[in-house]
């Protein structure tokens, strides 16, 4: 996303003008550190602010202390902060040593804009910078009260890994100390959480260097996986959805028609086979499920046709923007295509907002909901566009009212207006999970048709949809939001059955089968260790239950029960504990017991 539409969204944030003076402090600080360094840009984010470097010296987090305390100063020094108009040719005499500058210039005048300056402190002081930027800022620099510098990244120059790789300065900014130490709180919190360490140590997944952005599923993470798509499967069965797959490599001239060739070529994996054949490793389902329905003839009462599908999908990000399960190269979506008629767009979508409601209130997540309108190089006629948009308002308004949802201008896909949907994680960041696409243009693009009531050829109206999104992003969301405690119908392993020694261990196996054929995810601890230590291992890889079992506990036929989060049950009926179980796990509840 550029710089100016994060600041257009982030418009309203009061914190906006604290965290973009604080910014320019930094780079302000960074400037007289390291006087050979080219200043790039940096916006500010949702939860503070970033900065682009071009420097030879590589800055690491241990030269952070050294570079607050020159913002520090910066601050202290109570610097006006100003903004001025400049002329084209002025600027470029300004930062004529400066070539991302210069590049930003052309891109000002390009889009026929007025170029704005800033200045903090007096010309001719001893800490004085000019640069460009909008704004908007505070007054003075003694308004910055409560920073931090977070972190250090390589980003390559407006994310094309052909230009150079920049260093790229994370920090936050609040309007006081105390908020400033909540929020690094939840960063220490964040961080116990983060799924990408998580993820190994709970043995779920792990990413190699020789597929970057391609997650290696582990038995436990596949047991994960293939529960949200069981849970999928049913509840989408129930609702008239069809399952296809499709295949994976198809010819250059199918993703010409659909114009994902032109629009999105540079996202692809491509495998040029020479004699003119070219092909691309699908990104998306949409042409195929075309191909789908136009493979024979169609009636007004096939409508709504839902092909659904789970297949693999590729899409070549660049290594800058790699991060975990969040931003990957390869990952599966819970997709369909819903074909219908226009008069059926507003029931679809209520029948589908129907299934988001269902899907995130099962895990206890919250959600909201954007719509984006016609970006630029849109696909298809104003008309079309102008119809499917109203009709996107008119539903939204209806379903969750005005005002409950959020408004991205220009963030539509290429070929339709689409409502987003966002929730927050436990720690308060946004994401954007699922999308549900209104589209006009690849039924005519694909020349499909249906036969109406009247015996008349029609063009039916396509609704492009996924609800997880992304289902490894979804997961590696659900790992950080439960950390690591997932609800126990998504829990690898639901139950450990620790033996206190080795003559238990026979009863132990025994109820582990008998828990199997219950449907539940079983093991025995039966590796040399003490039992408060085969305990303890069971709880930091957030297994549900424990079993202990003794002496008494097979002359009585039970097993002694602990939660993962050391409440003891205590002895009880070993069927009567598995039943439980069974039941919490058949109702996906949230609860332990």
């Amino acid at each position: 996303m550029s710089k100016k539409k994060v600041i257009e969204q982030l418009k309203n944030d009061p914190l906006m003008p604290l965290r973009h003076s604080a910014e320019h402090v930094l780079h302000m600080a960074m400037q007289e550190l390291y006087p050979s360094l080219k200043k790039v840009m940096g916006p500010p984010i949702k939860d503070g602010f970033y900065f682009d470097f071009d420097l030879d010296v590589a800055v690491s987090p241990e030269d952070f202390p050294k570079i607050e305390e020159k913002i520090q100063e910066i601050i202290d020094a109570k610097l006006p902060i100003k903004s001025m108009k400049s002329s084209l040719g002025d600027a470029r005499a300004i930062f004529a040593n400066n070539e991302y500058k210069l590049d930003t210039l052309d891109e000002i005048e390009k889009r026929g804009e007025e170029v704005t300056l800033y200045e903090v402190g007096e010309k001719g002081g001893e800490h004085y910078d000019l640069d460009l930027c909008a704004g908007p800022h505070l007054d003075n620099t003694a308004d910055v009260k409560a920073f931090k510098l977070l972190s250090v990244a390589g980003a390559y120059y407006k994310g094309d890994e052909k230009n150079k790789m920049l260093q790229r300065i994370y920090g936050t900014a609040f309007d006081s100390k105390e908020a400033l130490a909540t929020y690094l709180e939840q960063i220490d919190l964040a961080k116990q959480r983060d799924h990408r360490k998580l993820g190994p140590e709970l043995e779920l997944f792990f990413l190699h260097e020789t597929a970057p952005g391609s997650p290696y599923w582990l038995p436990k993470g596949m047991v994960v996986l293939n529960e949200l798509i069981s849970y999928w499967r049913e509840e989408h069965a129930k609702r008239g959805y069809l399952e296809t797959s499709t295949p994976l490599v198809n010819k250059k001239e199918l993703f010409e028609t659909s114009g994902h060739w032109q629009h999105y070529k540079a996202d692809m994996f491509i495998a040029d086979m020479g004699e003119n054949e070219v092909y691309g490793i699908k990104p998306m389902n949409c042409p195929n499920a075309m191909i789908v329905f136009g493979s024979k003839s169609r009636s007004y009462r096939d409508l709504p046709l839902r092909l659904s599908d789970v297949d693999t999908l590729h899409r070549y990000e660049r290594s800058g923007v790699l991060n975990g399960l969040l931003r990957v190269r390869s990952f599966r979506q819970d997709d369909s295509h819903n074909f219908i008629s226009e008069d059926q767009i507003k029931a679809e979508y209520a029948e589908i907002f129907d299934i988001a409601n269902q899907f995130y209130s099962v895990l206890g997540l919250e959600f909201r909901y954007r719509i984006g309108t016609r970006p630029e190089g849109f696909l298809g006629k104003v008309e079309a566009w102008n119809r499917a948009e109203k009709a996107l308002y008119e539903i939204l308004d209806e379903t969750v009212g005005k005002g409950n949802y959020h408004v991205a201008e220009g963030d539509g896909a290429f070929y339709g207006p689409k409502v987003d949907i966002l929730m927050d994680d436990s720690l308060g960041r946004e994401w954007q999970m699922g999308t549900i696409q209104l589209d006009f243009q690849l039924p005519e693009r694909f020349d499909l048709s249906y036969v109406d009531k009247d015996g008349q050829k029609k063009r039916p109206v396509v609704v492009h949809r996924v609800i997880y999104g992304s289902l490894e992003r979804f997961i590696g969301i659900l790992i950080e939001h439960f950390g690591g405690a997932f609800p126990v119908w998504l829990s690898p392993v639901q139950i450990e059955i620790v033996p206190i020694s080795d003559k238990h261990l026979e009863y132990a196996q025994t109820v582990a089968q008998m828990a199997r054929e219950q449907g539940l995810q079983a093991q025995v601890s039966d590796k040399d260790g003490s039992m408060g230590a085969k305990i303890r291992q069971a709880q930091l890889q957030k297994i549900p239950y424990m079993f202990v079992v003794g002496d008494k506990e097979i002359e009585s036929g039970q097993v002694s029960v602990r939660l993962r989060n050391n409440e003891d049950l205590g002895a009880k009926a070993t069927e009567e504990v598995l039943a439980r179980i069974k039941e919490i796990k058949l109702t996906r509840s949230l609860s332990l017991w």
